[in-house]
């Protein structure tokens, strides 16, 4: 199982290093702007707030979908549903709305004076933001629970965003307030990932499996990059997309260590 993992995780890195290239590259593109700043701020509140795609609970939002769905489910609490089970979701909530704050607050902090404030009502998608859901989607609809495996381990794109946004730190103005929200945000998305890679040893895939999984991950952080070119108003080229595609680009670093993957098991 073992190595199978490691041949997913190895076809993963230089993707994930693409959506990084993304990012980084914005830092210093000449399109950089307080109105680019505002808006790839406004399209992550929108992915905090109103993504969907991964989790059990949050179709029709991440906050607001769970919330509705939770309240629900309160009845059957150590009912139908495990008390540990509920909990587990309602921290992941308080998470990801955590993230929603800390992106929100920045938007406001920079927002020209008279403006109004972020309202999440009025956050809106973008087109490669909607493909990649409708991807997600069309792969659990499709896969099942191994396409919910590959939502789970291509979600928050090995936190390319954050690890990027981090490197800011110790910059002047918005910069320096974009590193510090990162930072926040940083060690829950690690762990959204890891919980895509947590008993994957466990299920007995077939090489079949295996190399279905592959695909379907490829597939998602192939439209990941697009999702994050989209959102930082294209410092990519489509060139430079496609060179990515091919594989021109030095792969990212993955943290075995702190992923506990070895040569022996897995710890979830």
């Amino acid at each position: 199982m073992i190595p199978n993992l490691k041949r997913l995780i190895h076809s993963a890195t230089p993707l994930w290093a693409g959506e990084a290239e993304v990012v980084r590259t914005y830092w210093s593109s000449p399109k950089r702007s307080l109105e680019t700043y505002l808006l790839w701020l406004r399209r992550q509140c929108f992915k905090e707030f109103w993504g969907s795609g991964v989790g059990k609970y949050d179709r029709g939002g991440v906050v607001p979908g769970q919330l509705k769905r939770l309240a629900e489910k309160v009845d059957e609490v150590d009912v139908s549903i495990d008390r540990h089970e509920f909990l587990e979701v309602l921290e992941g909530m308080k998470a990801e709305y955590s993230h929603y704050c800390a992106f929100a607050d920045v938007h406001d902090a920079l927002r020209p004076s008279g403006t109004p404030k972020l309202d999440p009502r009025r956050l809106e998608p973008w087109p490669e933001e909607d493909a990649l859901t409708a991807l997600r989607y069309k792969h659990q609809a499709e896969h099942g629970a191994l396409g919910m495996r590959a939502c789970k381990l291509t979600e928050g794109g090995y936190c390319t965003l954050f690890s990027e946004g981090m490197a800011l730190e110790g910059r002047p103005g918005a910069d320096g307030r974009i590193a510090e929200a990162c930072a926040k945000v940083y060690d829950d998305e690690f762990e959204h990932m890891l919980s895509g890679v947590a008993g994957i040893t466990e299920e007995n895939l077939s090489a079949a499996d295996w190399t279905l999984l592959q695909t379907l991950v490829t597939e998602q952080l192939r439209q990941r990059i697009r999702m994050r070119n989209g959102q930082f108003s294209y410092p990519l080229s489509e060139e430079r997309v496609q060179a990515i595609y091919r594989g021109d680009i030095n792969p990212l670093a993955f943290d075995y260590e702190r992923a506990k993957i070895g040569d022996g098991a897995l710890t979830p």
